[in-house]
């Protein structure tokens, strides 16, 4: 009887540990957004559901095409540097983006140490 007793409290108990705690963190919100055609942005923003770890974090951006040019090979946007604070990835680009076509390309890590990646797309008019 005890024991079925303390096998309860033990599994009640667990139950009530937040959930959070056991996820990987998700893309909550963006901008630019997926999809979205933005004028000449100058920065990036992510925001994720849990907190993130800095140094294991980060963003990287692709010209997939420009305009009047067919064939345009992928161009990375170098100088890129994304910062992670709380819940918050982001990044101050080095110059406005040119017209075009773009792929972003994230990753995460929160204090489960899982990387979580994702990518969207965006074009600047």
């Amino acid at each position: 009887m005890r024991l079925a007793a303390l096998a309860a409290t033990v599994c009640l108990t667990l139950t009530a540990l937040p959930s959070t705690a056991f996820a990987h963190p998700k893309l909550l919100s963006a901008n630019p957004t997926d999809k979205a055609t933005v004028t000449k942005p100058t920065s990036i923003t992510l925001n994720f559901s849990e907190d993130l770890v800095a140094p294991l974090s980060g963003i990287d951006l692709v010209m997939t095409g420009m305009p009047g040019m067919t064939g345009h090979k992928p161009m990375p946007i170098k100088g890129i540097a994304a910062r992670a604070k709380g819940k918050t990835l982001s990044a101050t680009l080095p110059r406005p983006l040119p017209s075009g076509t773009y792929v972003l390309t994230w990753h995460a890590v929160a204090a489960d140490q899982h990387r979580i990646e994702g990518s969207y797309g965006f074009t600047v008019r």
